[in-house]
């Protein structure tokens, strides 16, 4: 729940901090809701560490642009995991596999037009397996674990000029929370770098430019 409301936090301090230079901008524009800003997309995440690999995908299914600075959006994930276990004295005793999926939340601030930082909610549903090496005489053990993660970092978006919300792009993030089975940190509790790279697709902007260039 902290997180949420951190989130949330950001948000509103976001539009609050950019809102006054957006409406000197847009003045002239009728205010509300335009369905020129809404996107979706989605993007595919790496994470790896010394002894984990991770790939995931993590849907965009709704985002709105609530003015030059801030989107915001809903999204979902699932992520795959392979990592090594070793016991106290550094033997391998074997791995664990982790699939995890849930949905999310998060908001891009853009300081310039091609970069953001991003703070991403995510809450996973986990199932678990420890698969141990056959010397050790343990067996393999499964759980359904829930796990909660919050995304911080930056990234850089290649081809967002003034007004075009379709754009590629790449970020770098870690996670703050510390819960137990997060997808993005080590057996350890260490975090690991989460790199993900995508497309932000805009839904009915260019059916509006080329509704408006036809006008003029």
């Amino acid at each position: 729940m902290k997180s949420i409301y951190a989130l949330l936090f950001v948000s509103f301090f976001s539009v609050n901090a950019f809102a006054q230079d957006d409406k000197d901008r847009d003045e002239e524009k009728p205010h509300g809701f335009k369905k020129e800003n809404l996107f979706a997309g989605g993007s595919l995440n790496v994470s790896l560490g010394n002894q984990q690999t991770a790939l995931g995908l993590s849907p965009v299914f709704f985002g709105y642009s609530i003015n030059r600075f801030v989107d915001v959006a809903v999204s979902a994930g699932y992520n795959y995991i392979s990592e090594r276990q070793y016991d106290y004295y550094g033997n391998r005793v074997g791995k664990i596999r982790q699939s995890t999926y849930g949905p999310g939340a998060f908001v891009r601030v853009f300081p310039v037009k091609f970069i953001y930082l991003q703070g991403h909610y995510e809450y996973n549903k986990i199932n678990l397996k420890y698969i141990y090496n056959s010397n050790t005489g343990l067996p393999t053990q499964k759980y359904h674990v829930d796990a909660s993660s919050f995304l911080v970092g930056a990234g850089y978006a290649a081809g967002r000029e003034d007004g075009e919300k379709s754009y590629f792009y790449i970020s770098i993030m870690f996670d703050l929370m510390k819960s137990t089975y997060s997808p993005y940190r080590d057996y350890q509790d260490r975090a690991q770098p989460i790199i993900r790279a995508g497309y932000n697709i805009a839904l009915f902007q260019n059916r509006i430019v080329r509704r408006r260039r036809s006008d003029n």
